[in-house]
């Protein structure tokens, strides 16, 4: 069993890239429009074209993460030589030039590109990590609820600090709140990657006799049958968590006309996600975790889609039932990243090659996917209902965010609920692929 000291140190990780992860996924799209002056279509099709590209190189990176040999692990290196990198490229991202409208779209392409291709670099090591701290399946929970209890964590502080700070630094000059505000951000999260690496410890190892080629890594991803279920799954969720996630603040600030409360908002949504991740783990230890993951996601897609009827003088109702969404949304989350390592012990078991960077990454990437389209959907849909920035928005306008806020990320989630049916991996399935290769990993 790990040391709390030691899941505590794991989930560090995660709150180091939840400080770029949250702020992208909530600030990022209002910046890019309300700081920077960019047309909202542009910043979407810029959305789509940057995540799919780097959601390429996901993969690429966990074949990269899987043949380091080091004598401090295959993953845990990457947190040390990447953090760094990570933190500057993320000040650079939020730092607007003095440049024609051209030069600031170029100059945005290029920092969040560079911002993608770096988080790809460390996360996708960092997340593999989470597999081979233990063999054991409720220990795999208990690690990823840490994990996300630590990355809502800090996903609550930067909801409720972000524009805080950027007043507090910029004192009217909200460019140069955002880069000074984001300066004290990097600073934080290179800090706890250095813990992460610190306080953790790698004991599942590839066989030392494996010598497969990427291409046969990548042909026995393809026999995996239960990753390819949760890559479905996991660009579903995503596309809808994204689309809500990133238009969160144009609703408070338009639909509902409270700008003032945009940070209270979101801010008692991440408290609703700590809660949820918080119960995970008794969640798995009494219902089977396939069953619990699809029960949540429908009970999510319920209450998202429900919110379509709240009317903007009903703020009260409208803060409720986010806190709830994000609740039964979040709760799902670790079950879905325990999941990830059940199936690379069922490929290993399968195909006698375990690919644990890889498979990781592969899901990621579709996870990347998600977040491309959902990004790019939210961009796509304050332009196609004529939304214009610092504006009073037409009738039409507010209908169309309330919209794509509510009803269209309810569909995601019911889609991850179908495709989770085809899931098998429940704890006996997994218990008895592990009895088999014992003898191969420990």
């Amino acid at each position: 069993m790990l040391s709390v000291k030691e899941k505590v140190a794991y989930g560090l990780g995660d709150t180091a890239s939840n400080i770029i992860w949250q702020t992208v996924m909530m600030f990022l799209l209002v910046y890019y429009t309300d700081v920077v002056g960019l047309a909202p279509a542009a910043v979407g099709t810029m959305f789509l074209l940057v995540r799919v590209v780097d959601a390429v190189t996901d993969p690429l990176m966990g074949a990269v993460a899987d043949r380091t040999r080091t004598k401090y692990g295959q993953f845990r290196p990457y947190l040390v030589w990447l953090a760094l990198p990570f933190g500057l490229i993320s000040v650079l991202a939020f730092t607007t030039p003095d440049f024609s409208d051209s030069g600031r779209l170029i100059y945005a392409f290029v920092t969040y590109t560079l911002l993608m291709m770096v988080y790809t670099a460390i996360n996708i090591p960092y997340s593999a990590l989470g597999g081979v701290l233990t063999a054991d399946p409720k220990e795999r929970v208990t690690v990823q609820t840490y994990r996300f209890i630590f990355a809502m964590l800090g996903g609550a502080f930067i909801a409720a600090c972000t524009m805080p700070m950027v007043e507090y630094f910029g004192n009217g000059d909200n460019a140069k709140g955002y880069q000074l505000t984001m300066i004290v951000m990097s600073i934080m999260g290179v800090v706890m990657f250095l813990l992460c690496f610190a306080g953790t410890k790698e004991r599942i190892v590839t066989p030392i006799a494996q010598k497969s080629s990427f291409k046969e890594d990548f042909k026995s991803l393809w026999q995996n049958d239960q990753w390819r279920i949760l890559c479905l799954a996991a660009v579903s969720l995503l596309t809808g968590q994204i689309l809500r996630f990133s238009l969160s603040v144009y609703y408070v600030k338009y639909f509902l006309g409270r700008e003032d409360l945009v940070s209270a908002f979101i801010t008692l949504g991440m408290i609703g996600s700590i809660a949820g991740v918080a119960l995970a783990q008794p969640l798995a230890k009494k219902v089977c975790k396939i069953k619990a993951y699809i029960t949540l996601q429908t009970i999510a897609a319920i209450i998202c889609a429900l919110s379509y009827f709240i009317g903007s003088e009903q703020i009260a109702l409208a803060f409720v039932v986010f806190f709830l969404w994000r609740f039964f949304l979040e709760m799902a989350t670790p079950l879905l990243w325990a999941k990830m390592a059940d199936t690379i012990d069922y490929g290993h078991w399968k195909t006698g090659i375990r690919i644990t960077g890889i498979v990781y990454s592969s899901v990621v990437f579709f996870i990347k996917l998600g977040l491309a389209l959902g990004g790019a959907l939210a961009g796509w849909s304050l332009a196609y209902y004529g939304y214009q920035a610092d504006m009073e928005q037409t009738a039409a306008t507010k209908q169309g965010i309330l919209l794509s806020f509510t009803l269209f990320p309810a569909i995601g989630s019911l889609l991850v609920a179908f495709i989770m049916r085809w899931y098998i991996l429940d704890d006996k399935k997994v218990a008895e692929i592990h009895q088999q290769l014992n003898p191969v990993t420990g």
